[in-house]
């Protein structure tokens, strides 16, 4: 499956990213990940449809500030912020459960 962006109010829901445009990595750090690949097991999740990744983002910016996950499988939605945006978490994990309702 293709990364499906999700619109949620005040932030928008996109595949993580690591290219020229933008580099999600240095704020996944502040999620305390650490692996180098995070980005590319991401990418790889989608292809192979075994989890869905977002990054929860404001919207003017682009800049991550939650993400979220989906396991196709047991529809189990993880979430995790950078400190003061567990409420962009939480929108995005209500969105994504939608998704998972509406797609799965």
């Amino acid at each position: 499956m293709e990364p499906v962006e999700i619109n949620a109010g005040a932030w928008y829901l996109r595949a993580l990213r690591a290219d020229d445009r933008v580099d999600d990595r240095p704020a996944l750090a502040d999620l305390g990940e650490q692996r180098a690949d995070h980005v590319d097991q991401a990418a790889a999740g989608w292809e192979s449809e075994t989890l869905f990744t977002w990054a929860v983002c404001e919207p003017t910016t682009g800049e991550l500030l939650a993400e979220v996950t989906l396991d196709p499988t047991t529809r189990a939605v993880a979430t995790r912020a950078r400190p003061g945006h567990e409420q962009a978490a939480q929108t995005g994990a209500e969105a994504v459960g939608r998704f998972a309702d509406a797609m799965l």
